[in-house]
């Protein structure tokens, strides 16, 4: 047993050299540039939260926000880990550097490796890149028209008026536990057919919108729906259960969860299969189809694309359109639902915010009149207000990028003085959205609610929730015109106010502020409790 325990110990005291040897090689390739050295990267599940010299965490990214870079006085830092792979990622809170690599495809490319989770259903234009992003994106940026944009403005105040004339007929005062219940990743599926309101607001509002305008299928709120043969649920409860639990798919293999015995993996399973076989039903139907009904919604548009043939270009595979359409419902459904859950927070926060918002609408839209796309334009503080809730609450907390070539990247300290920073080929990237939203060089008082700063100039190139240069958000108009057409709708006839509980009857403002946009991570960002009440004005 003895020699067979020292040759164990000599295996892993070889093992520990190399990958010594390999840490600091990568530290002097960056000539040790200033930043954090630890045991576990950001890319970390086991340590989520910051401890020093053992793991950075994932979420310190929004924890922290600019706090490291105003420790390394430095717009950008770096981060050496040392397991599994010694790498060096670089932390970007420069507006003109990240504009630098988001303009410059081919020096900086994606790490493709950290997108695969994505490719759920199949390729899609986001986990691709060079040519192969060329004929995703040429194929499927025309299905974000303005008829889309339209489309999705009317669905959107449909949903909210069926919610307000049924759902909520005969009631002044509506109040919610909490309004995110559904975004809570693993360990909680809420009833299709529950009366809450944290999931008639949140989840099913948005996913009902993403139902129409992103598959064109229509869903009521009261709809009880009928099981196809050889499906275990409807497509709406199928499309609910996926879109609300895509950390389940990020975090377990297929298998795992096909014999996990939580019923909540269980079920995820089937709807993520059941899910796909509507899809592929969809496509075909739609290709056999006689005669093609003109619609608008993204589903179809891609479908349509995707039959001509120009320049030689060669069409999307059936999985390649379910891949596209599943990111775009990923896009569709998360974000935005999370951003306008921050955002009604805000509002029952920031009372005088809230009271300035709704004299605006009323100010544009007459008393009992409902707003048309056209007045999209003229609603220029709900724009403002929900750009607001994404700079404080970004959904993507690091969009990740690579050196593709031996390069030099330029920053400034805290003083404005010029630091160069070297950057070999390899080394990963990343655009820190929080640090870059919260940087006081870009935003005046960054982590004040504040949504006029939106009203007049603004410093574009310091605000990517959607990402920047060609491979920004495709779904940045989709998300925009949803969350504008609901803000309007909801607060000319809703005001928002926190909900007392007696166990915070002695809270100050800053404690309560804390309480309710206290956040974890995802897919995209979530605010973890926030209980509401929306009184009929």
């Amino acid at each position: 047993m003895q020699p067979f325990l020292l040759i164990g110990l000599s295996l892993l005291a070889l093992w520990l050299v190399k990958q010594y040897v390999a840490w600091r090689r990568i530290i002097s390739s960056v000539y040790n540039y200033p930043g954090l050295r630890v045991i576990f990267g950001p890319e970390s599940f086991v340590f989520p939260f910051r401890i020093p010299y053992l793991a950075m965490g994932g979420m310190s990214l929004w924890t922290h926000k600019h706090k490291d870079f105003d420790t390394y006085n430095a717009d950008i830092i770096s981060s050496v880990n040392f397991w599994p792979t010694p790498k060096c990622t670089h932390f970007l809170a420069d507006a003109e550097a990240i504009k630098e690599i988001t303009s410059a495809r081919h020096r900086f490319p994606k790490p493709l490796q950290q997108y695969k989770v994505l490719t759920f259903y199949g390729s899609n234009i986001v986990v691709t890149e060079a040519d192969e992003w060329k004929r995703h994106r040429k194929i499927s940026a025309p299905s974000f028209s303005e008829r889309n944009n339209r489309l999705v403005w009317d669905e959107s105040v449909r949903v909210v008026e069926e919610l307000c004339h049924d759902v909520w007929s005969g009631k002044d005062v509506i109040e919610l536990d909490n309004i995110v219940d559904l975004t809570v990743p693993v360990g909680h599926l809420i009833s299709s057919h529950s009366d809450d309101f944290s999931e008639v607001l949140h989840a099913k509002m948005a996913l009902f919108i993403i139902g129409v305008a992103g598959f064109g299928r229509r869903m009521s709120w009261k709809e009880e729906g009928t099981i196809p043969s050889g499906r275990s649920m409807t497509f709406k409860d199928a499309l609910h259960i996926v879109s609300g639990n895509l950390a389940l798919k990020v975090v377990f293999p297929t298998w795992l969860l096909k014999i996990a015995p939580f019923k909540i993996a269980r079920k995820f399973n089937a709807a993520y299969i059941d899910l796909e076989q509507y899809m592929i039903q969809m496509v075909q139907e739609r290709k056999i189809a006689e005669k093609k009904e003109e619609r608008y919604d993204l589903f179809s548009s891609l479908l349509d694309a995707n039959d001509v043939e120009s320049d030689g270009t060669a069409k999307l595979s059936n999985s390649e359109v379910i891949g596209n359409i599943f990111v775009f419902l990923i896009a569709g459904h998360e974000t935005t639902a999370h951003t306008l859950a921050y955002t009604f927070i805000l509002l029952a926060l920031y009372q005088d915010e809230q009271e300035t918002l709704y004299q605006h609408i009323k100010n544009v839209i007459p008393d009992g009149h409902v707003a048309s796309y056209e007045d999209m334009g003229k609603l220029s503080y709900c724009l403002a207000v929900f750009y607001e809730t994404l700079r404080l609450f970004p959904p993507v907390n690091g969009i990740p990028k690579s050196s593709g070539e031996d390069t030099t990247l330029r920053t400034r300290n805290m003083a404005g003085e010029s630091i160069s920073v070297p950057c070999p080929a390899g080394t990963y990237l990343t655009i820190h959205t929080p640090a870059l939203h919260y940087n006081p060089r870009y935003w005046e008082d960054p982590y004040a609610f504040k949504p006029a700063r939106f009203m007049g100039d603004w410093p574009r190139d310091a605000f990517l929730p959607f990402s920047g240069g060609l491979r920004s958000c495709l779904g940045r108009r989709f998300s925009e015109t949803e969350a504008v057409a609901i803000l309007a709708y909801m607060i000319a006839r809703f005001r928002v106010d926190v909900k007392d509980e007696p166990q915070f009857a002695k809270e100050t403002f800053e404690q309560r502020k804390e309480r309710l946009l206290k956040s974890m991570s995802a897919i995209t960002l979530y605010p973890v409790r926030a209980p509401l009440v929306f009184k009929r004005r």
